[in-house]
């Protein structure tokens, strides 16, 4: 009987076996609390980043899914392509928030100045009204009245744009017509062989010639233009980004448009870049605002209008805040590819 006990007793793990098996227990827990509580952590920064990110207006945040689960990897893309969806959401609301104002504006002043200047424009042609001191002022009146309604009329332009007519438009032989416009600058255009924009060409030229035309106001003497293909979904690179000059565009990118067609949700950015006088960090954030204008006899509706042409075909137009290298503004032109 003492020999079976003996046998027994032997077969169960020893005192420090059974120590051995505890203490790795306990570091495996150990290390899982503090892996659990680090990947916690990291949660918590990104919802902070996020959160401040949109405090700041900065819809182009973008963190990266590594070493997440799969679910948490899901929910980041979807908050990464979030940022982009709240930030094409508030444009388009502001946009049309301004059509509404302006229409609202120019029908009210329209309504009072168009009387001022027919009355003041029927006193004149009067016997009792010529020649006499009364001439000089009514004249001014008329003048001005005259002047105003011209000057709100142009802002029409805001509420009554031209729907869109996209085609297959060729950017190499678009700028070639572009420069005929303006022989007197030194052009760069650069990889535009076979890109293509599916847009209307007479409103992509309008935006185009806008832009040249500040530019020349502002005392360019160069232009620069190239293309970059955006990646597919709603996420593109952030106006905070700096620019990269590519050679020319991937065919999977943006294409010819008797290619293949490209990825869905594909499009191209079109910067136009110029040695003009720079926008001072104050007006930035106010130059697509309709009436604002820095320019003497301005009228603060060019950038508005062109930002509104390319929101109506499903692009934007934006003010890097990084100019290209050797110039002092460069505008992005975002439109899908053909």
């Amino acid at each position: 009987m003492i020999r079976f006990y003996l046998i027994a007793a032997s077969g169960l793990p020893s005192l420090g076996e059974g120590l051995g098996v505890g203490s790795l227990l306990l570091v495996v827990c150990l290390l899982f609390f503090f892996l659990f509580f680090r990947h916690q952590r990291s949660l918590r920064r990104r919802a902070h980043l996020m959160r401040e990110a949109i405090r700041n207006r900065d819809w182009s945040f973008s963190l990266s899914t590594r070493g997440l689960t799969s679910g948490e990897r899901a929910m980041q893309e979807t908050l990464n392509d979030l940022g982009e969806v709240i930030h094409q959401q508030m444009s388009m609301h502001e946009v049309e928030a301004w059509e509404r104002l302006t229409r609202i504006l120019t029908h009210e002043i329209m309504n009072s100045t168009a009387p001022i200047a027919s009355i003041s424009q029927s006193l004149l042609r009067r016997d009792d009204v010529v020649g006499t001191p009364l001439e000089a002022g009514i004249r001014s009146i008329n003048t001005t009245a005259t002047r105003l309604t011209t000057f709100v009329d142009s802002y029409r332009k805001l509420s009554q744009l031209q729907q869109p007519k996209p085609e297959d438009v060729y950017l190499d032989a678009f700028f070639v017509e572009v420069q005929r416009l303006y022989p007197q600058l030194t052009w760069d255009v650069v990889g535009m062989e076979g890109v293509v924009m599916h847009t209307d060409p007479v409103l992509l030229q309008q935006v185009v010639v806008n832009l040249v035309k500040n530019a020349v106001e502002a005392g360019a003497r160069r232009i620069k233009t190239h293309p970059q293909p955006l990646p597919s979904g709603s996420k593109r690179p952030s106006p905070r980004s700096p620019v990269r000059e590519r050679a020319s565009l991937s065919l999977e990118s943006c294409a010819p448009a008797n290619s293949p067609p490209s990825r869905e949700g594909s499009g191209v950015g079109l910067f136009l870049s110029n040695n003009g006088s720079p926008i001072p960090a104050a007006d930035r954030d106010s130059i697509f605002i309709p009436f604002f204008t820095t320019k003497h006899g301005g009228t603060g509706i060019g950038l508005a209008l062109s930002r509104q042409i390319m929101m109506r075909q499903g692009g934007d137009l934006e003010l890097m805040d990084q100019p290209e290298t050797g110039y002092t503004v460069t505008f992005r032109l975002t439109l899908p590819c053909a």
